[in-house]
């Protein structure tokens, strides 16, 4: 049964971690350049963009959701599993992610190393 919570972890660390990520991609892209915005407004101003900016919220959430489920995860099973597969499946969720709710373009040598790290964390399974 621990087999089954360590998985359900692992996924919850891989979609809370992916979401933080896109929310923060979104986000750092609609506050701006941070360092011209610090020499030209200061500080003041770059912390009430960012504490203003829900999406850099949600993201912040995210991510502290990812890391207590990869704690969860981490007292069921060694870290030599948990930590390679869900680091290696958050980079296929992000390359998806990136393509999808980004509109990035992603490169045929990052699809081909999805593919191979997919099939790492495979092997890792069996």
């Amino acid at each position: 049964m621990s087999e089954v919570y360590t998985w359900l972890s692992i996924f919850a660390v891989v979609l809370t971690s992916t979401a933080g990520d896109v929310l923060m991609s979104r986000a750092m892209k609609e506050i701006g350049d941070l360092g011209a915005l610090r020499r030209v407004k200061g500080l003041g101003e770059v912390i009430r963009r960012i504490s203003k900016s829900r999406k850099f919220l949600l993201g912040v959430l995210s991510m502290a959701l990812a890391f207590f489920s990869l704690l969860f995860a981490l007292s069921w099973e060694d870290v030599s599993v948990v930590g390679p597969a869900s680091a290696s499946i958050t980079f296929v969720a992000n390359a998806f992610a990136a393509r999808i709710f980004l509109h990035e373009t992603v490169t045929l040598r990052r699809w081909i190393a999805v593919l191979l790290v997919g099939g790492g964390v495979f092997l890792l399974a069996v």
